[in-house]
């Protein structure tokens, strides 16, 4: 028997069908039924590769006993955070203030007539253990609260959405020169602190910070930090350790540890986006590390072979966890990618297994007696060990690397067990299209792309660009998902504003193809249209006409696993100022820096992608050559730099450059030009 979510468009959601517990999706007729019945509303939030999520599925939302209570107490909602990031960072914040803490599954419980919420948790076990209450005395208790505690509830209520109210509007402040030059070495050494290497904790990619570390270097403020070695040391981490499948390319969502050897095996689009843009920017910038460039060539081969749709969008995600054979009842973290000695002995020459060595494998193995492969070396691998990979890759998909030119998605467990796999049983996949996600992997292809000088990376990028401009709009509206080919959900902040970058990224390496421009404009407008804020500045989360289902509307500012929206916005702004010469653009993002101005100088740790939009207006360089010259400037670290072709230049020179609204002389030669763009680079 299969409840409401079984014709669920969302894989996330279809994952708990057969739950029995009784299932809404988030809706009009969930929100009136919860009022008319005065049920509490469990509000449930998750995503489909969420390993914590996939738990609490099989465990306690399977539960008979839990399902009849929750039942005939609570209004159950379930909602796939990819689909709705609005809610979800309402609610998430409201755990935050709640408990100090946050993640997923996020469980809420909110009261019937206004979605105020005044309890919340993450993963709940059906027993009591790991320190956690077992479920179903947590509904019970929260019930009864809910019956008998009404004085103290609405005091609760009335702190949580003041709260919430105050954090979404924010005191604005000035922009000043002298103050923005020493906010910006602040949120650099804010940010280069954060990447600095750790003796404990999780270690998870962090781009954002590391993108605005990099950039800093070229500033060489005064710094208890070496910003280069901080930046280095990050990419080596993510290019040699376990979170990067050395076999099969791509990298994983995070590590368990500090020293990056153990992934939480998922495998997200918008960390492997952000990471090759990072690795491309790193290489560009003179450090020209071998597995820098074999981690970007991995990862591109991986997005070309599991995660690109034959229409050329890119899949959304693929699980942490498979199935070792097709009767297994339950997936395994990490089986599609371990080994243990034994399999290693018996596919590999001693040769070659002793050379393997060199990536951290031992007969006890890493990883519950079984081996993630990490590096412990840089530079360039020999061919002793890259033909042991191959012989590895093989093993996992059942055809070498060279003959596998497409693996299609398991895009569910049922699949995952009865399909005919030629090797390993793999990870699902999540297979929906969201625009924010493959926006950020077109601008780590488009950035690759320039520096490596590889068509192929060009040509994926574009492929995903124009099916997204193509395919998803609906009455003339952006929309933010594709399911199998239809389009839906209105488009959110970080949808406007990572496919405008995309696109703007697209232009950069490109700049004789106008159309990306033109595109950008269009979507702009748009952006403009329906989420400015007029009277606080900055972008809301969502538009003017699809916020009636929210109990503060919020403009996101914090860089979390991606870049916060209107960070990029901003930045966007001013890359727009400089190619159309329209300076409504440049009013907008003087209005945005000063929207978040406050909660830059109180929380710089919240906010990198604040910091790289304040680089990019104090720092704004326009770039006109030919296309020559435009060509050997697109792979130079140029952070802060747009490039115009012309062939209408002052006779007798190569270029002009432009520092915000003022150009300076022509320059006579290409060693003048280039000591202009440096110098403009740093300016502020």
């Amino acid at each position: 028997m299969t409840n409401r979510l079984a014709e669920a468009k969302s894989l996330y959601l279809r994952k708990h069908a057969e739950n029995p517990i009784d299932w809404w999706s988030w809706c009009d007729e969930a929100l009136a039924t919860a009022r008319a019945q005065n049920k509490p509303i469990f509000l449930s939030i998750g995503y489909s590769s969420c390993h914590w999520c996939t738990v609490m599925e099989g465990e306690a939302f399977s539960d008979i006993a839990i399902a009849h209570y929750m039942n005939a107490n609570y209004l159950p909602i379930k909602v796939d955070r990819e689909e709705r990031p609005d809610l979800d960072s309402i609610y998430m914040q409201a755990l935050q203030m709640m408990s100090g803490q946050g993640g997923w599954p996020l469980n809420v419980f909110l009261s019937p007539e206004d979605l105020v919420p005044f309890y919340a948790g993450t993963y709940f076990p059906v027993d009591p253990r790991y320190g956690r209450p077992g479920f179903l005395q947590v509904l019970q208790a929260i019930r009864r609260y809910y019956d008998t505690e009404k004085a103290e509830l609405q005091q609760r209520k009335a702190l949580i959405i003041e709260s919430l109210h105050t954090s979404a509007v924010l005191q604005d402040g000035t922009t000043d020169e002298l103050e923005d030059r020493e906010l910006l070495r602040q949120g650099w050494e804010t940010s280069t602190g954060i990447i600095t290497p750790s003796q404990s904790g999780n270690s998870f990619p962090m781009i954002p910070y590391a993108e605005l570390a990099l950039r800093g270097t070229r500033f060489n403020f005064e710094s208890r930090y070496d910003g280069k070695q901080v930046c280095t040391q990050r990419g080596l981490d993510l290019a040699l350790g376990g979170i990067y499948d050395h076999v099969g390319g791509g990298f994983h969502r995070y590590t368990v540890d500090a020293t990056w050897t153990v992934p939480h095996f998922e495998k997200m689009l918008y960390d492997n986006g952000q990471i090759v843009e990072y690795l491309a920017s790193l290489w560009s910038a003179g450090v020209e590390e071998a597995a820098f460039e074999r981690a970007v060539a991995g990862t591109v081969q991986w997005l070309k072979r599991e995660m690109t749709a034959p229409e050329g969008y890119f899949y959304a995600a693929q699980d942490a966890d498979s199935f070792i054979e097709p009767t297994a009842v339950e997936p395994e973290e990490g089986a599609f990618y371990v080994w243990s000695y034994n399999e290693l002995q018996q596919l590999l020459t001693p040769e070659e297994l002793k050379e393997l060595e060199q990536f951290s494998v031992t007969p006890n193995g890493n990883f519950e007696g079984r081996n993630v492969l990490q590096r412990r070396y840089s530079g360039q691998l020999s061919a002793t060990v890259e033909t042991a990979l191959s012989k590895l890759f093989t093993a996992r998909y059942g055809v070498s690397s060279e003959s596998l030119e497409t693996f299609p998605p398991a895009c569910n467990n049922q699949e995952a067990k009865t399909t005919n796999w030629p090797g390993r049983i793999p990870s699902v996949t999540d297979t929906k299209m969201i625009v924010a996600w493959n926006s950020l992997m077109i601008s780590g292809l488009a950035r690759a792309a320039g520096v490596f000088q590889e068509p192929l990376y060009l040509d994926l990028a574009a492929r995903a660009a124009n099916f997204i401009w193509e395919n998803q709009f609906v009455d003339g509206r952006f929309q933010r998902l594709n399911y199998q080919g239809e389009p839906t959900v209105l488009a959110q902040s970080e949808d406007y504003a990572f496919f405008i970058k995309a696109l703007l990224d697209l232009q950069a390496s490109n700049p004789e193809h106008k159309q990306w421009l033109e595109k950008a404009i269009a979507i702009q407008d748009e952006f403009n249209e329906f989420l400015w804020s007029v009277e606080l500045g900055g972008y809301y989360n969502t538009s003017s006409d699809s916020s009636q289902d929210l109990i503060v509307r919020e403009r996101s500012y914090a860089d979390n696993a991606t870049p916060s929206a209107n960070g990029i916005a901003i930045a966007n702004l001013v890359r727009l100022a400089l190619l159309t010469d329209n300076l409504d653009y440049l009013d907008l993002a003087e209005l945005g820096l000063k929207a978040f101005r406050s909660v830059m100088h109180r929380a710089p740790q919240a906010s990198p992608s604040l910091f790289t939009a304040l680089d990019w207006y104090r720092n704004s360089t326009l770039i006109r050559s030919t296309t020559k010259q435009i060509n050997s400037l697109i792979p130079k670290f140029l952070p802060t730099a747009v490039f115009a072709i012309t062939s209408d230049l002052p006779e007798g020179s190569v270029g002009l450059v432009c520092q915000g609204l003022k150009c300076l002389a022509p320059a006579e030669s290409v060693e003048h030009l280039l000591q202009q763009v440096q110098k403009s680079q740093v300016r502020a």
